[in-house]
């Protein structure tokens, strides 16, 4: 009796750990509504201040003259795209831009506005699968997507021509997506990468959202919902790691992060710039949360990012023409 009753014990515990595992793969990795990010004060912009682009930069991006492009993942999926040309024809340099959970790739206007106006690059912003036009029903938190920016990396090549330079540049989990791509094997037109308020791996930021939202410890929740992430994303959570991605990465990384960010905490800024063997700085702005940093203190930024630029870029290219 005693032994049948502590079976039915361990196959209600294993039910509720399996719907629990359910329900935040639902949550986290499904492409639905993310309602926990509402409101979320760990998320909250500076006053008068946007989350990465202002309503004028957006005004901006929706004026110029874009194309909606498309590209087929390697596992079959629409993806979408939004291309802005060089102002002046320039062909030779060429920014990637990628966007954060939930995000979709018009949002990186503030970003695209810089390298347009004042760096006269080519502009081309993605959607994630899972995220804005692209088609999917998962988020790849950057794992699933480094492989489809290598098959960006390769449209632009095909758009502009080989004698492009490239710069891959994401926020949030644009952030991780960059230096996970940065870590497979690209074409030597890819020069550089700048990685804003990414995290270390997937494991970690969900552990640590696990216990801001949820007030729960990552055992056993993060392990399950893991196993369900790999049987129904084909991915586990450990896997998906920035931080392991470094490694074979074999261009010069720009690292950025608010130093008071509560969502992706600051902390792991510090150990991605540990692990990165290449050519590297890091930049941190005080009182800028999650995603905020560009808008927090948008001259620094700048200045930082335009000085990276001329390190890791040859300069033969024309002064960028005058934009709207």
């Amino acid at each position: 009796m005693f032994v049948y009753g502590f079976a039915i014990l361990v196959l209600i515990v294993l039910a509720i750990l399996g719907l629990g595992g359910l329900y935040f793969f639902k949550t986290a990795i499904r492409r639905a509504p993310k309602s926990f990010l509402v409101d979320n004060p760990n998320l909250m912009p500076e006053p008068d201040n946007e989350i990465i682009s202002s309503a004028s930069d957006l005004a901006w991006l929706g004026e110029q003259q874009t194309e909606e492009v498309r590209i087929e993942s390697h596992d079959g999926l629409k993806l979408h795209g939004t291309w802005l040309p060089s102002k002046g024809g320039s062909q030779r340099r060429t920014v990637i831009l990628a966007h954060g959970y939930s995000g979709k790739g018009r949002e990186m206007a503030g970003f695209a506005r810089f390298y347009a106006e004042k760096q006269g690059f080519n502009v081309l912003m993605p959607d994630d699968r899972g995220h804005g036009q692209s088609e999917g029903d998962i988020i790849g938190f950057g794992w699933l997507d480094r492989k489809d920016y290598v098959q960006w990396i390769q449209w632009v090549l095909g758009k502009v021509g080989i004698e492009t330079q490239i710069i891959l540049h994401g926020i949030s989990m644009g952030g991780a997506t960059v230096l996970m791509t940065g870590g497979e094997a690209l074409p030597h037109q890819v020069r550089a990468i700048v990685s804003d308020c990414a995290y270390t791996s997937v494991k970690e930021e969900l552990t640590f959202q696990l216990k801001q939202l949820y007030k729960l410890p990552a055992f056993p929740f993060i392990p399950v919902t893991s196993l369900i992430s790999r049987w129904k994303a084909g991915y586990f959570f450990g896997e998906a790691s920035a931080l392991n991605q470094l490694a074979n990465v074999h261009v010069p990384v720009l690292f950025i992060h608010g130093e008071a960010d509560t969502f992706v905490p600051t902390e792991m800024v510090y150990r991605l710039y540990e692990a990165c063997p290449t050519e590297k700085e890091l930049l941190t702005i005080p009182r800028a949360g999650h995603g905020t940093a560009f808008q927090v203190d948008r001259t620094r930024y700048e200045e930082i990012l335009e000085s990276f630029l001329m390190k890791n870029l040859s300069h033969s290219s024309p002064v960028p023409a005058k934009y709207k």
